[in-house]
């Protein structure tokens, strides 16, 4: 692991991928989607629109670009269909889900059907990437000594896993266990990160909410009354951990990965879950094998800067402490004083010096703005604002640097 924020992955400041789409993209992946518009058409609106947003984050001054996340309809993308073994389904039975999971709940709760629902009916073999023509094409809108700062967000490898109640997310026949099946997840995994590094992807951000349910009192309240479940929450948290663990496991020493333990952006700026990272923080820092963590700190849903006390020296933490849920600007004084707060708690807990401790560090909005291609509470020109107002905290704490 790289410690410290130089001038490869992650900076100062940071976003989480996920940007406001034009009414226009909207409407044209409407019409597509009800079989009134080309396939063509919708990506020449994409291909305009992905230039358009990367130009916007170079000019504010940004280095680790995304495409905004454009050409998705939510922010994991689609990795399943570069999968032998997994299968989309259009009209879900309610029972096969953990009512209980925070997503789960906050869709069904909203009258919409669960997230794209995918599961396994065969030995999972990883066959094609689906996340090459998203990367190409950003690769080439930057110079090219850029091209390793751009970010790509990729699904979380248990997404497809929590959500299902026990024995729903894969057939008995073809997987005996968890652990047969997150084997092959795993390889899939590997297999997608080398086709991406070998297209010049330097840059990696897991989007994972699931980590963050384990913080969750209502989740772990329903996976303890859930008679069907065969391990308790932590055995099973210590098993993503390896999962995770096992798909970075071959990566090149100069791709950076980090995670992003979102909890939630959805429709109208609604959360999924609370809890501070306390309950998880040991094994989340000195278990899993990334070298960043992207945190939500925007509110007291998340707690305190307590858990930063394990993070270890060879560790980076963006904090994500401007909200990208609602249009109010926060103080820039008031940021830095928090994000100096946290340092503290990281020098407890590593022995820096608040200087060693704060080049670990950067600043970002604490999720993305779309998480939905619809968006939530916030408009673009509020957007624009907020991604501003990260650049100037990053300078006024950081000044001249990246």
């Amino acid at each position: 692991m790289t410690s410290g924020l130089k001038r490869n992955p992650p900076f100062r400041a940071e976003h989480l991928g996920s940007l406001l789409r034009t009414e226009k993209l909207l409407d044209a992946r409407h019409e597509w989607e009800a079989g009134k518009d080309s396939q063509e058409n919708l990506q020449a609106v994409e291909d305009n629109d992905i230039r358009e947003i990367v130009k916007i984050q170079r000019d504010i001054g940004f280095h680790a670009i995304t495409d905004g996340e454009y050409r998705r309809h939510m922010f994991w993308g689609e990795f399943w269909p570069g999968l032998e073994g997994m299968t989309e389904v259009a009209e879900p039975d309610p029972s096969i889900f953990r009512m209980y999971i925070p997503d789960i709940a906050a869709f069904t709760e909203a009258g919409y059907k669960p997230g794209e629902t995918v599961i396994c009916t065969g030995k999972v073999k990883h066959v094609k990437s689906t996340y090459t023509k998203q990367f190409d094409f950003v690769k080439d809108l930057v110079p090219k000594e850029e091209v390793k700062n751009i970010k790509l967000t990729l699904a979380a490898p248990n997404w497809y896993h929590l959500r299902y109640k026990q024995g729903q997310a894969y057939p008995s026949d073809v997987y005996k266990n968890d652990d047969e099946y997150f084997e092959d997840i795993a390889k899939a995994y590997q297999a997608e990160l080398k086709i991406l590094y070998d297209h010049g992807l330097r840059n990696v951000q897991f989007d994972d909410p699931n980590l963050a349910y384990f913080c969750s009192e209502a989740m772990l309240e329903g996976w303890k009354k859930d008679t069907q479940n065969t391990y308790s929450a932590d055995e099973l948290l210590q098993k993503y951990i390896n999962l995770y663990n096992a798909c970075i496991s071959q990566i090149p020493s100069d791709m950076h990965v980090g995670v992003h333990l979102c909890r939630g952006n959805f429709v109208n700026s609604r959360h999924f879950s609370e809890g501070g990272y306390d309950r998880i923080a040991t094994k989340l820092f000195q278990e899993l094998n990334m070298n960043t963590y992207y945190l939500e700190y925007d509110t007291p849903r998340a707690g305190g800067f307590e858990p930063l006390q394990h993070l270890p020296k060879n560790k980076n933490v963006i904090l994500g402490v401007i909200t990208s849920k609602f249009p109010k600007m926060e103080d820039l004084g008031e940021m830095e004083t928090r994000v100096r707060e946290a340092v503290k708690f990281m020098c407890k807990g590593t022995g820096e010096t608040e200087r060693e401790a704060l080049n670990r560090v950067g600043v970002s909005p604490q999720c993305g703005f779309a998480s939905h291609s619809s968006g939530n509470a916030i408009k673009r020109p509020d957007m624009i604002q907020k991604l501003e107002l990260v650049r100037a905290l990053a300078d006024k704490i950081w000044p001249g640097e990246p």
